[in-house]
């Protein structure tokens, strides 16, 4: 193989669920761009783990756009543009799609977690008229719950978060909890915040097998909710909407929250219309 082979970076192909995830997200985007640049805020665009900025369709072979080009397009346009993501590949991808855009930030390759805790959400300051949406989209469970805290804390950030269900059925809500490997015991925790989840997840009743029952995505989709209400301080954190493939199987929970009930309006009107086109 060629080096020129070797380097060539892949393009991620996508369902059509996160095809309407795009849809919801840019929409939202454009709602909110307009209210915030109205309201005389500097408003800010974040995507924590942004990709290469474009994507496959697999249902027309065809590149569509990412959230951060779809952002990038978005009038009137947000103050600055933050994008991360933990691939060097990526990264530089991103830099090549939006070259000359001199609102735009590309950080270098890394984790997440670190350059939103400790470079871009510290931009966001209330008492300065600095607001934010952030898009949280990890593939899996790579989203540190001190994250969607300080997103929280802050009072100025709004979020959407991409709530791993598969991630989190194949490696570690095991009909055996005791079967999950310690990494993966890890990674959920650090995800939930705690170790609370277990007591979520499973009920206290047990099965033939002796073993607790697990319990549903929906009873899991719903403490998650109840966290970013209760443990975060979102006052506005609407029903998720659920993701689901071909088969009708979940893949993932598509979840907001913000300290505002019209950003909480204009969400539900977004998923309702979705939902009477027959996209959800």
């Amino acid at each position: 193989m060629s080096m020129a082979k070797s380097r060539k970076l892949k393009i991620d192909e996508i369902g059509r669920w996160s095809e309407v995830k795009l849809a919801i997200l840019k929409k939202y985007a454009c709602a909110y761009s307009q209210i915030l640049t109205s309201k005389n805020f500097y408003h800010m665009y974040i995507d924590g783990f942004a990709g290469a900025g474009r994507h496959l369709s697999k249902a027309t072979g065809q590149l569509v756009p990412g959230s951060p080009l779809n952002a990038l397009q978005v009038q009137p346009p947000f103050r600055e543009l933050h994008l991360i993501d933990l691939l060097s590949g990526r990264v530089a991808e991103l830099r090549r799609l939006t070259a000359g855009e001199k609102n735009v930030h590309v950080h270098d390759a890394g984790d997440a977690n670190k350059i939103l805790l400790n470079e871009v959400f510290p931009l966001v300051k209330y008492e300065d008229y600095r607001r934010a949406l952030c898009v949280l989209d990890p593939y899996g469970l790579h989203l540190n719950w001190s994250v969607v805290q300080a997103a929280g804390a802050a009072q100025s950030i709004e979020i959407f978060i991409n709530f791993p269900v598969l991630d989190m059925n194949r490696n570690v809500l095991w009909w055996q909890p005791g079967n999950a490997s310690h990494d993966d015991i890890a990674r959920m925790n650090a995800f939930w915040g705690d170790e609370s989840w277990r007591d979520v997840a499973y009920s206290t009743e047990y099965n033939l097998f002796k073993e607790p029952e697990k319990q549903s995505n929906d009873v899991i989709a719903q403490a998650y909710k109840e966290r970013l209400k209760k443990v975060a301080g979102f006052k506005r954190v609407p029903e998720p909407v659920a993701m689901k493939n071909k088969k009708n199987a979940t893949l993932y929970y598509l979840f907001f929250a913000s300290q505002k009930d019209t950003a909480e309006h204009i969400v539900l009107s977004i998923f309702d219309k979705l939902r009477r086109d027959g996209e959800l």
